[in-house]
């Protein structure tokens, strides 16, 4: 099972000037049909959720049933590659992979930029979210799924990694003073790494070892745009604490 397939399972500053107002002038013009088809108990449908917030695009979410591994036929219809979540229909015509469909996001509603206007500042900020697609996702999970020594071979590795993740951070977000493309795609770490923490016992990341880590996962699910499409923690630990005990008993 890969780390993508599994986390599908494993479940702003308010004042900044771009954040799209909630009038009908900045929202998506009524010929515009955008449909997000997505799993409430994963990270990664949240990622688009939240780009499309920060855009002020209105959409119509889908949830799949991928606890029971339920797939839809509409799902299959419009990914039927990887048969994976999210994907983003866009005026009948579909998106896939979270990264993608972020850009794509950020290209077609112009209002609030995610991606920086230097073309530097946005190849950087590029690798920073391939950094936390390639590496932190592949980490986080394999501490959520081991146990013994593998497990703390796991947990090395991943405070490693989080600790170079931690580099790219650039004041208050990954954008600076306001929450930009990386903030967007890598903030699913923010707070699935406390779920794993709880479900593991095992302490990831500290104020001591990561501070500005640390710091940025408070400032970041400070966001109301952020809170209010969180799925509920206590729903979120009782699912995965069945989906560990399966992953741990399939491997011994």
């Amino acid at each position: 099972m890969r780390p993508h397939q599994s986390f599908e399972r494993l479940a702003i500053n308010i004042g900044d000037e771009r954040l799209p107002k909630n009038n009908k002038r900045d929202r998506l013009m009524a010929t515009d049909e955008v449909i997000l088809i997505g799993f409430r108990g994963g990270p990664f449908s949240l990622i688009v959720e939240w780009a499309l917030k920060l855009k002020g695009v209105e959409y119509e979410y889908l949830d799949e049933d991928l606890f029971n591994n339920n797939k839809s036929p509409m799902l299959l219809q419009y990914n039927p590659v990887h048969k994976k979540v999210p994907v983003l229909v866009h005026n009948g015509k579909p998106v896939a992979e979270s990264l993608v469909i972020v850009e794509y996001i950020d290209e077609t509603w112009k209002q609030y930029p995610l991606l920086p206007d230097d073309p530097y500042d946005r190849a950087v900020a590029r690798f920073w979210a391939k950094y936390a697609e390639d590496k932190c996702k592949t980490a986080a999970f394999s501490v959520f799924a081991t146990v013994g020594e593998a497990q703390e071979n796991a947990t090395k590795e991943a405070r490693e990694i989080l600790k170079t993740f931690e580099k790219g951070l650039r004041g208050k977000f990954f954008g600076g003073e306001t929450i930009g493309f990386v903030d967007v795609v890598a903030g699913w770490i923010a707070y699935w790494i406390g779920v794993i923490e709880e479900i593991t016992g095992i302490n990831i990341v500290d104020k001591e070892t990561m501070p500005l880590l640390s710091e940025w996962f408070q400032n970041f699910l400070d966001v109301e745009i952020v809170k209010e499409r969180l799925p509920p923690r206590d729903k979120l630990l009782e699912k995965n604490k069945i989906f560990r005990e399966q992953l741990v008993a399939a491997s011994t």
